[in-house]
This record gives C-alpha cells, sequence and structure tokens, in this order.
C-alpha cells in the first residue's frame, strides 16, 4: 500500500511541475510562436528601426528641489493659525504620551507589589521550614549528645564490671 501511494506521490509531482513549468514560460512561449506566424505569413517588409533624438528624462531634483530635501524645519513658521493648530496637536500628543506612561507605571507599579507579596510569602514559608528544620536538628543534636552521655556511662558500669569479673577468675574472650 505504502509503495502504490509513493508512486501516485511521485506521478502528482511530476504533473505538478509541468504544470507550472508550462504555467511561467507558456506565455513567452506563445507570444514568440504567434510573433513568427506573423513574420513568416504576411509578405511585407519589416520595419527599420526607429531613431529617437529624445532628451533624457528629467530628475525629481530638477523638477521639484524642494522635495529632495524632507526636512524642511519652518514648514508654516509664519501662518499663526498652523502654529497654534500645530502646537495643540504638540501638546496633546504629549499629554496622551504622559496619560500612557502614568498606565504603564501603575500597571507597573501593581506588577512590583504583587510580585513583592509573593515573593514575601515564600520567603515566610522558607522561613518556617527553615525554623523547623533548625528545631528538629536542636532536637537532634540533644538526643545525640544524651545518647552519647549514656554511651560513656554505660562504658564506665561495664568496665567496672569487667574489671570484678577479672578479679573473680573470669579471663575473657
Amino acid at each position: 500500500m505504502s509503495r502504490r501511494s509513493g508512486g501516485c506521490l511521485r506521478c502528482c509531482l511530476v504533473v505538478f511541475a509541468v504544470v507550472s513549468a508550462l504555467c511561467v514560460s507558456g506565455p513567452a512561449l506563445y507570444w514568440k510562436f504567434k510573433k513568427g506566424l506573423k513574420l513568416g505569413a504576411s509578405s511585407s517588409p519589416s520595419c527599420s528601426p526607429c531613431v529617437c533624438d529624445c532628451p533624457p528624462p528629467l530628475s525629481l531634483l530638477k523638477i521639484a528641489p524642494g522635495l529632495a530635501n524632507l526636512s524642511i524645519t519652518d514648514c508654516g513658521g509664519d501662518d499663526p493659525e498652523l502654529k497654534d493648530e500645530m502646537g495643540k496637536q504638540f501638546v496633546d500628543l504629549l499629554t496622551e504620551e504622559m496619560k500612557l506612561q502614568e498606565t504603564v507605571g501603575e500597571e507597573h507599579a501593581h506588577h512590583m507589589n504583587i510580585t513583592f507579596g509573593e515573593a514575601r510569602r515564600v520567603a515566610l514559608q522558607y522561613q518556617r521550614e527553615a525554623e523547623k528544620c533548625n528545631a528538629a536538628t536542636e532536637t537532634c543534636e540533644q538526643a545525640r549528645e544524651r545518647s552519647e552521655a549514656l554511651l560513656i556511662k554505660e562504658r564506665k558500669v561495664t568496665s567496672l564490671w569487667e574489671r570484678r569479673a577479672r578479679q573473680l577468675g573470669w579471663e575473657g574472650e
């Protein structure tokens, strides 16, 4: 089944490649073929090449030299109404920018407060766990010290009994 579908896929790809090649080069071949048929069918003499003495096209710099320099700073500087309107728009833009920055600042502060609260909560949780661990370690240390003291006491008692046993004739292992 997979060999059959692989062959079908190959066949589809070949058909797609041929159709794509015809779509790309077909129009050019059509016009070339049509032009060749017209030349062969008509017995009229061919035209001689045209001789044009046209001036070169004008560049944008020659047509409007002011358009090339788009950094005109005093555009409309003489018109007081335009100045007022531009000033109002600039003030409005600054006001809007300040409001946006204030909103972003408030959101940032809110996010920082939430993050700080979360960090404080986690730190307190770790501190409680550390205190529990310290208390458990202290309890274990006290138990170890008691066990060590009991072991020393037991060794003394064992040593005493061993000494008495040797005095009574016990030779040991």
